[in-house]
C-alpha cells in the first residue's frame, strides 16, 4: 500500500507542474508498463518503428504534455495509460495503413488471448469501442484495459472498482457484442 500512495502523491505533484515527479512517476512504473507494451506489441515484425521501448516512451511524452490530466490515484493512472497505449497504437495503424504507405503495414498487437492482429483490425476494433462505449462506458474500458492495456481480470477490477466476477461478465457481454459489430 506505501507504493500506491507514494504514487498518488507522485501523481499529484506531477499534476502540479512538478517535472522531478513526473519523472519519478515514469520511473517508478516503467517496468510495469513494458510489460504491458511488451504484452501488446509482442511478435511485431523488427522493422516496425513501434516497439515496446518506443511505446512506453512515446506514452511518457504524452503524459508529460498532458498537465491538464487529472490522475488522483494508482487505478486512474492505469487507465490513463492503456487509453494513451490504445491512441499511440491506433495513431501508428493508422499510419502504417494510409494508402502512401501501399500496404507496408509490419505493425501487428497481440490480443488478450495470444494472438495477432493486423493494423486493419485495431482500426477496427478501435472503432467498434467508440461505439460501445456509447452504449456502456464500463464495458468499453474492461475491453480497453484487457486488449489494449493488456491488464489481468483482477486488476481491471481494482482500476475501476468492481469484482473481478463483473469484469468477467462485462468481457463477455462485450465480446459477443464485438464479435457481432466487427462480424
Amino acid at each position: 500500500m506505501a507504493v500506491a500512495a507514494d504514487l498518488t502523491t507522485l501523481l499529484a505533484r506531477a499534476r502540479a507542474g512538478d517535472g522531478a515527479a513526473a519523472e519519478a512517476v515514469f520511473a517508478a512504473t516503467y517496468d510495469e508498463l513494458r510489460q504491458i507494451a511488451h504484452a501488446r506489441l509482442s511478435g511485431n515484425l523488427r522493422h516496425t518503428l513501434l516497439d515496446t521501448t518506443a511505446l512506453v516512451h512515446e506514452w511518457f511524452l504524452k503524459f508529460c504534455r498532458k498537465r491538464s490530466v487529472r490522475i488522483a490515484d494508482r487505478g486512474e493512472f492505469m487507465r490513463y495509460a492503456a487509453r494513451a497505449m490504445r491512441s499511440i497504437i491506433v495513431d501508428f495503424a493508422r499510419d502504417r495503413t494510409s494508402p502512401r504507405r501501399s500496404g507496408k503495414a509490419g505493425l501487428t498487437l497481440v490480443g488478450a488471448g495470444g494472438e495477432r492482429r493486423a493494423p486493419e483490425e485495431i482500426l477496427a476494433v478501435h472503432r467498434a469501442l467508440e461505439a460501445l462505449a456509447q452504449l456502456d462506458r464500463r464495458m468499453a474500458d474492461v475491453v480497453e484495459l484487457r486488449y489494449f492495456g493488456g491488464l489481468s481480470e483482477i486488476e481491471i477490477g481494482e482500476v475501476l472498482g468492481i469484482t473481478d466476477r463483473t469484469v468477467r461478465r462485462d468481457w463477455e457481454k462485450a465480446r459477443l457484442w464485438l464479435t457481432a459489430e466487427l462480424g
